[in-house]
């Protein structure tokens, strides 16, 4: 039943009397503790370079002109 709707019910009905009823507000907690702000929220400049980096390089192949 893994990787259902009802087998995600069950894992989640578990881990709540396992663990208690406030198990996914405490892990997601845990997570947004961890959270600092860095990356590009830190280094704007950094994302302005990455970003122009990432629009130069084309996922598309370039345009032939058939004439």
């Amino acid at each position: 039943m893994a990787g259902t709707k009802k087998g995600g019910a069950k894992a989640a009905a578990t881990n709540r009397s396992k663990y208690g009823a406030d198990f996914y507000a405490r892990i997601g907690a845990m997570g947004g503790k961890l959270g600092r702000t860095g990356g590009f929220y830190a280094n704007r400049e950094l994302a302005r370079q990455a970003g122009a980096k990432g629009g130069r390089i084309s996922r598309r192949g370039k345009k032939t002109t058939t004439a």
